[in-house]
C-alpha cells in the first residue's frame, strides 16, 4: 500500500511553502509516542537534500509533517494490535511497555531524503514502513512540476502479520483451510493459531559490502549506504521463491581500519508442502550467494 501528501506551490498564499506545511502540521492529531530521531533531516552523503528543488527549510517542514502523520498511523495500528493480544488472553510483559518508535535513514529510488520507521514491539525492533520526500523529477515528468510532497509505502501483509500474530508471510497465498477459516470479515481481530508444518533448514550467508577498495567489483551499488535489506530479500525471493520462510540479520560488523561493513543473514528454508532435502537447499543457497555477488558486487566470507 502506498500513499502521498502533496502541496501545490501555485496555491500557497505568499509562496511560503515551509510556512504552509508547518501550519498543516499544527492541525494533525497529537500523540504521546516515544520517538527516537537522532539524525539530521538531510545528510550530504547518506540522505541528500534535493537542492535544485527544495530549500532546507522546506525539506525540514515536509519531513516534520511526514513523520508526525505516520507516527499517528503507528499509534493507531499498534493500539489495535495490543487490543487483539489482550482479547486473546495473550498478555506478555512487552505489551505493558510504553510504545516506542525510531526513525532510521534509508535509501529509496524515488525519494530523498528517505527514512524507515521502526517500532519496538514484544522485545524487538520491527520495520513498519519506508517513506521520504518525493524526488521532484516525478511530478515534473508527470506534468505537475509545482507539486511538492512526501510519500510512503507499507506492505499490507506486514500489517496483517502484526495484527494477527502471523509469522510466515507465505500463508497469505496459501489455500490451506486451517489458515483461511481462522479469519472473517464479520469477526473482530484475533490472534492466529499456528498449525504444524514441515521442518526448517537454516543457512547463513555472510559478506562484505562493496567499497571503493572492494575486491568483489562489478556490482550495481557504489557503497554501503546504497545497500538496503530489501535487496537481499529480493534476491532470496527471486531465487528461492516460496521455499524460504524468513530472512533475518544475525550479525553486523565494521572493520576498524578499512571501515568496510560486513553483514550475516540467516535464511530459513521451509516448504509449506513437503520436507526439503538438504541437498536441494544447498543448491538453492549457492544460487542465492552467487546472485548476491553478481547483482550487488558483495564479497562472500
Amino acid at each position: 500500500m502506498e500513499g502521498a501528501r502533496m502541496w501545490d506551490r501555485r496555491r500557497i498564499i505568499g509562496g511560503d511553502l515551509a510556512k504552509a506545511v508547518l501550519q498543516d502540521l499544527q492541525r494533525l492529531p497529537k500523540h504521546n509516542l516515544d520517538v527516537e530521531d537522532m539524525n539530521p533531516t538531510v545528510h550530504v552523503e547518506r540522505n541528500p537534500l534535493q537542492e535544485k528543488h527544495h530549500s532546507l527549510e522546506e525539506a525540514e517542514a515536509i519531513a516534520a509533517h511526514l513523520k508526525s502523520s505516520l507516527e499517528d498511523v503507528v499509534v493507531e495500528l499498534f493500539s489495535k494490535a495490543k487490543e487483539s493480544l489482550v482479547a486473546a488472553g495473550n498478555t506478555p510483559a512487552a505489551t505493558d511497555e510504553p510504545l516506542r518508535a525510531r526513525w532510521v535513514e534509508a535509501y529509496f529510488p524515488f525519494t530523498s531524503p528517505s527514512w524507515e520507521l521502526e517500532v519496538f514491539w514484544q522485545g524487538d525492533w520491527l520495520e513498519i514502513l519506508g517513506c521520504g520526500i518525493v524526488k521532484q523529477e516525478l511530478p515534473i515528468n508527470a506534468g505537475v512540476p509545482d507539486k511538492v510532497g512526501w510519500a510512503f509505502g507499507v506492505g499490507l501483509e506486514r500489517v496483517a502479520m502484526l495484527l494477527f500474530g502471523i509469522t510466515d508471510i507465505r500463508l497469505f497465498w496459501s489455500q490451506d483451510r486451517r489458515f483461511l477459516e481462522q479469519f472473517s470479515n464479520n469477526k473482530p481481530i484475533k490472534q492466529f493459531v499456528p498449525f504444524s508444518r514441515y521442518p526448517a533448514c537454516y543457512k547463513d550467508v555472510a559478506f562484505w559490502l562493496r567499497s571503493t577498495s572492494s575486491s568483489a567489483g562489478g556490482g550495481l551499488r557504489s557503497n554501503s549506504f546504497d545497500f538496503h535489506e530489501n535487496d537481499i530479500m529480493e534476491v532470496v525471493r527471486n531465487v528461492a521463491g516460496d521455499s524460504v520462510e524468513d530472512v533475518k540479520l544475525v550479525d553486523e560488523f565494521s572493520h576498524p581500519v578499512t571501515a568496510r561493513k560486513s553483514l550475516c543473514y540467516r535464511i530459513n528454508y521451509r516448504s509449506l508442502e513437503r520436507t526439503l532435502r538438504n541437498e536441494e537447499v544447498n543448491e538453492i543457497h549457492e544460487m542465492v550467494r552467487k546472485q548476491l555477488v553478481d547483482q550487488y558486487g558483495v564479497e562472500l566470507r
